[in-house]
């Protein structure tokens, strides 16, 4: 199975314990979440985030409904917890979620390693193009979010 890297990286100037603790809230990642993929998150808040956490999501894939269900597989509060998919539309989806501070602030680190059906064409056409897209509109919320303080 070919498998594919994407990276993202964002500097917030906020405490680490602050910065954290919002990505720790699994519900706010619809706040972060282009609207056009209308995500909801089914698992009831508030989730107990903890190695073996399961979340359960619903969204729409161009236009396509999709369930997703992801695990948390690592959890290391405040430095960095990743999530794997464990039912949804990748062949595989594992990622981490890393925080640094800095003189500069915290520095959001995003590592997704996946794999599609239809390999490197879809990737290349589809799967990297939403990726690009879905982390630049998270950059820019998080920019609202944390700079309007």
């Amino acid at each position: 199975m070919k498998t594919f890297l994407f990276k993202s990286q964002r500097t917030l100037e906020q405490p680490l314990t602050e910065v954290f603790e919002f990505f720790s809230n699994a519900h706010n990642l619809a706040l972060i979440t282009p609207p056009s993929l209308n995500l909801e998150i089914l698992t009831p808040a508030p989730i107990d985030m903890f190695a073996g956490t399961l979340i359960d999501y619903q969204l729409k894939l161009h236009g396509i409904p999709i369930r997703w269900q992801t695990e948390i597989t690592e959890w290391d509060p405040p430095y960095s917890f990743e999530d794997e998919q464990r039912r949804g539309p990748y062949r595989l989806w594992r990622h981490t979620h890393s925080f640094d501070e800095t003189a500069e602030g915290v520095v959001v680190n995003d590592s997704v390693e996946y794999a599609v059906w239809g390999g490197r064409v879809v990737e290349k056409f589809f799967v990297r193009p939403d990726l690009e897209k879905i982390f630049a509109y998270r950059s820019e919320q998080l920019d609202e979010i944390f700079h309007r303080t």
